[in-house]
Formats: C-alpha cells, sequence, structure tokens
C-alpha cells in the first residue's frame, strides 16, 4: 500500500517562484508610493492647511485601486482625480470665506 505524505502543502510555492513574486509586490507597492509622494508634493502647496484631507483622498484612491484588481493601472488617475476634488472643494470653500467677509463688512440697509 502506497502512503500519501500529507505533511507539505500542494501549494507550496517553489522558492525561487515566492521570491519573484515577492519582488514584483515589492516593485508594485514602490510605484504607488512613487505615485503618491508625486500627488502629494503637487497638491500640498493647494491644500496647505487641509493637507489632512488630501492623505484620505489618496488613501481612498489607493483602497479603490487594490479593489480594481489591477491597482498599477488607475491609482495614479483615482488619486489625481481624487487630489483634483479636494482642492477643488478647498478652493470655494476659501471663496466662500472670502465673499462671505465682504459681505459682513459692507454696511447694512
Amino acid at each position: 500500500m502506497k502512503m500519501i505524505d500529507r505533511t507539505q502543502p500542494k501549494t507550496a510555492l517553489n522558492p525561487r517562484l515566492k521570491d519573484r513574486c515577492l519582488a514584483s509586490c515589492r516593485r508594485l507597492l514602490a510605484q504607488i508610493a512613487t505615485a503618491r509622494n508625486s500627488i502629494l508634493k503637487e497638491f500640498r502647496q493647494k491644500l496647505a492647511s487641509k493637507e489632512h484631507l488630501l492623505y484620505l483622498a489618496l488613501n481612498e484612491a489607493e483602497a479603490l485601486a487594490w479593489q480594481s484588481g489591477v491597482p498599477q493601472l488607475v491609482f495614479l488617475t483615482l488619486a489625481t482625480e481624487k487630489a483634483e476634488a479636494v482642492a477643488g472643494w478647498h478652493a470655494r470653500q476659501q471663496s466662500l470665506r472670502r465673499t462671505g467677509s465682504a459681505s459682513m463688512l459692507a454696511p447694512h440697509v
């Protein structure tokens, strides 16, 4: 009777394949980190006092990118769109504050 060795899982990866997969994942993480840093650098000046909103937007973009299954293809676009949306919101808020301040200084009839 032939004995079956069940101590080793059948899905064990070849060590070389495992190393290549790990290297590929590290490259992907580095690409996303580079894109994130680039977007942070570009939008940080526009959002000086609301930088935390930029971080939240980039975190959301990264989560969505990972869910897509192809984060390297969609992260940059998603992150840029979300950063632009935050910058636009911030600009509108500043405009409203300036308009509100000016109307408060004007004499009311």
